[in-house]
C-alpha cells in the first residue's frame, strides 16, 4: 500500500494553495466543502477566485511564494504550470514536514487526492495511488451509480440513534446484526423515498421488534420495471432495489443480461406468462408476494417494460395494501418507447402525428371495449401491445372503420435487444407482417412509421465492428 487513506477534518484549519487558475479553482473549491480556511498565493486569480477572495472567503497572501506562509498552515497545494516554483514548494513544505500535493506530479505528494464519492457524512475515497487516475476516476463513476443519493441522509439519521440503539442492545453484536437489517430493510427505502418522519418511526418500531426477538420480520414489496430488454436502460433505483432484494419475481419478458443483475445470493422465481405454455395465473402469483412479505423478506417483482403500463402492476400492489404490506413502485422505459425509439419510429411528431395511444391486443373474455372509430383517425400513433396474434383483425377493423389501407405500420420483434427486428408495411399487410415477426412483438400504427427510412439509428455501430444489424423486413 502506497498510500495510507486518511480522512482529515479541515474545518478551520489553515491550508495554503499556491496557484490561480482553474486548477486552484477546482482545489479550493473541495477545499471549502470541507471547512478548511483557505489562503492562497497566485500572481493573479481567475474571477470566481477573485469575487471569493473580495467576499472574504479566502485570504490573498499576494503574488510571490515564501516558504514563512507554510509555517502556520496544515497542508499545501501547489497548482501552477511553473515546474521549478512547485518543486520549490514541495522542498519547502517536505522541510517543515507540512503534507504536499504537487498537482499532477506525483512523486512530489506526501499526499494525494483521490476520487470522491460524496454522501456526507459518508464519503468513499478511491485512488490508484496516483498511477492511473482516469482508471480511479472510472470506478468512482461506477461506484457512484450504485450508491444512493440517500445513504447521506441515512447514516445521518443513524448517528442521531446510535446511543439509542446502545441504550437497547447491550452488546456488540446485537448491534451489529440490528444495524445490518436496518440499513437493508423498510428503514433505508423510508428514508429513500423522502419520508423523513416515517423513517425514523420505522427506526423505533424496528429496534423495538429487535429488542424484543432478536430479528425484525418486517418485508416490503417493490414493484420494479426492467424496461423493454436493452439492461442499459434499467433505471438506477430498480438497480438498487435488485441488489438489495432478498427474492425476485420475473416475467419472461425480463431480459438474462438484467436477471444477471441480481443480487447473487438472492432466490429467482420466474412467473411469467406465455400464450399457449403453462403460465403461474395472477392470482397465485398475487398470493405468493404476500407469503414472502410476510416471512420479512424484501420481494422484487421484476417486470418488463413499465409495470403499470398492460403489466398488472396496479393489481398486485391492491393485493398487497389490502393485506397491510409495504410497497414501492419502480417505473420502466415501456415497450412502446423504448422499441420505437430504436427503431428509428417517433411515437408523436409535429407533421404526422399530434397523439398517440397505447391499447393492448389481449382483452377481456366480456370483449375489447374499444372504440374502433376512434382509433381509426388518421393522423395520431397507435402502439398495440401483445397484438400479434390479433393482427389480422385489427387491420380489418381499423380499415373498416376507414383507417387507410396503405398507413405505414411496423412490427417490432425484441425491441431495444440486439437481435431486434423491424418489420415494415402497411395496414392492410399486417396480419403477414405479424406472422413474420418472433415473439414478443410491438405493433405501430401510423404515419410516423415513414420516419423510420430516414432516422433508424440502432445498429450502425454494431455493423461497423463487423456484427450484424439488427433486421429490417419491408413489404412496402
Amino acid at each position: 500500500m502506497d498510500y495510507l487513506p486518511i480522512f482529515a477534518d479541515l474545518k478551520q484549519r489553515p491550508v495554503l494553495v499556491v496557484g490561480g487558475g482553474e486548477v486552484a479553482t477546482r482545489k479550493v473549491d473541495l477545499l471549502q466543502r470541507s471547512g478548511a480556511e483557505i489562503r492562497i498565493v497566485a500572481q493573479s486569480l481567475l474571477p470566481e477566485l477573485e469575487q471569493q477572495w473580495q467576499q472574504g472567503r479566502l485570504i490573498w497572501l499576494g503574488t510571490t511564494f515564501e516558504p514563512c506562509q507554510l509555517d502556520e498552515v496544515f497542508l499545501v497545494i501547489a497548482a501552477t504550470d511553473d515546474g521549478a516554483l512547485n518543486a520549490k514548494v514541495f522542498s519547502a513544505a517536505d522541510k517543515r514536514r507540512v503534507l504536499a500535493n504537487v498537482v499532477d506530479d506525483q512523486p512530489r505528494c506526501s499526499f494525494i487526492f483521490p476520487s470522491i464519492i460524496d454522501r456526507s457524512p459518508l464519503v468513499v475515497a478511491v485512488s490508484s495511488s496516483g498511477q492511473a487516475p482516469v482508471l480511479a476516476r472510472m470506478l468512482r463513476e461506477k461506484l457512484e451509480v450504485l450508491l444512493p443519493a440517500s445513504l447521506g441522509q441515512m447514516a445521518e439519521v443513524a448517528g442521531r440513534w446510535r446511543g439509542r440503539v446502545k441504550q437497547r442492545l447491550t452488546s456488540n453484536s446485537e448491534r451489529r446484526r440490528f444495524w445490518e437489517k436496518t440499513f437493508d430493510g423498510r428503514f433505508s427505502t423510508r428514508v429513500a423515498n423522502g419520508q423523513s418522519a416515517q423513517a425514523e418511526q420505522q427506526l423505533e418500531q424496528d429496534l423495538h421488534r429487535f429488542a424484543q426477538s432478536g430479528e425484525s420480520t418486517q418485508g416490503e414489496i417493490a414493484l420494479v420495471g426492467a424496461g423493454p430488454g436493452d439492461v442499459g436502460l434499467l433505471t438506477l433505483r430498480g438497480l438498487q432495489l435488485m441488489q438489495q432484494a432478498d427474492v425476485v419475481l420475473y416475467d419472461h419478458l425480463v431480459s438474462d443480461e438484467i436477471l444477471d443483475l441480481v443480487r447473487r445470493d438472492a432466490e429467482r422465481i420466474c412467473v411469467g406468462k406465455r400464450a399457449g405454455a403453462h403460465s403461474v395465473i395472477q392470482e397465485e402469483i398475487n398470493l405468493l408476494l404476500l407469503a414472502l412479505a410476510q416471512q420479512g423478506k424484501r420481494v422484487v417483482r421484476l417486470k418488463g417494460g413499465d409495470p403499470f403500463i398492460f403489466g398488472r402492476g396496479g393489481e398486485e400492489l391492491q393485493v398487497a395494501a389490502e393485506a397491510g404490506i409495504p410497497f414501492q413502485v419502480v417505473p420502466g422505459i415501456t415497450a412502446a418507447a423504448g422499441a420505437t425509439a430504436y427503431a428509428g419510429i417517433p411515437l408523436t411528431h409535429r407533421d404526422h402525428a399530434q397523439s398517440v395511444t397505447f391499447i393492448t391486443g389481449h382483452c377481456r373474455p366480456d370483449g375489447d371495449g374499444l372504440d374502433w372509430a376512434d382509433l381509426a383517425r388518421s393522423r395520431q400513433t397507435l402502439a398495440i401491445y401483445m397484438g400479434a396474434m390479433k393482427a389480422a383483425a385489427i387491420s380489418q377493423c381499423l380499415m373498416a372503420h376507414g383507417r387507410v389501407a396503405a398507413t405505414p405500420v411496423a412490427v417490432i420483434s425484441r425491441g431495444t435487444r440486439a437481435d431486434q427486428q423491424v418489420h415494415i408495411g402497411t395496414l392492410q399487410q399486417l396480419e403477414e407482417l405479424a406472422q413474420r415477426a418472433a415473439l414478443p412483438a410491438l405493433l405501430v400504427i401510423g404515419e410516423v412509421v415513414a420516419l423510420h427510412h430516414q432516422i433508424a439509428w440502432f445498429g450502425q455501430q454494431s455493423q461497423a465492428a463487423g456484427t450484424s444489424r439488427p433486421a429490417v423486413v419491408n413489404l412496402a
